[in-house]
């Protein structure tokens, strides 16, 4: 069983950068992706990337704002989120599944970290 850990939320302000960190508990063939969850919102995709690197997917809302990477030697998948907005104020999550992230729902993430807080100020 993957266990992944999140790191790197905080406050930020508008048009300001956060990079997010997922760790996971072993060198894993998994699919990762992150998700986020606003106030009052269902949990929403942001980006995912297959476990070579090589299939990359965005959201609209975060497409040319947010990179999706991942160092397999150090068990960890980032996100380097620029040019953040306010709407992009929630908790974020990464997640592992076996399906081709271009095919994945959400559901079919089977591992999931607890989540770090992201919060954009205008």
């Amino acid at each position: 069983q993957v266990q992944l850990v999140e790191s790197g939320g905080g406050l930020a302000q508008a048009g300001g950068s956060l990079r997010l960190s997922c760790v996971a508990s072993e060198r894993t063939l998994y699919n990762l992706g992150w998700f986020r969850q606003a106030p009052g919102k269902e949990r929403e995709f942001v980006a995912a990337i297959s476990w070579g690197g090589s299939g990359i997917y965005y959201a609209d809302s975060v497409k040319g704002r947010f990179t999706i990477s991942r160092d397999n030697t150090k068990k960890t998948m980032y996100l380097q989120m620029n040019s953040l907005k306010p709407e992009d104020t929630a908790v974020y999550y990464c997640a592992a599944t076996r399906t081709p992230v271009s095919i994945a729902t959400q559901t079919q993430y089977n591992y999931w970290g607890q989540g770090t807080q992201v919060t954009v100020s205008s």
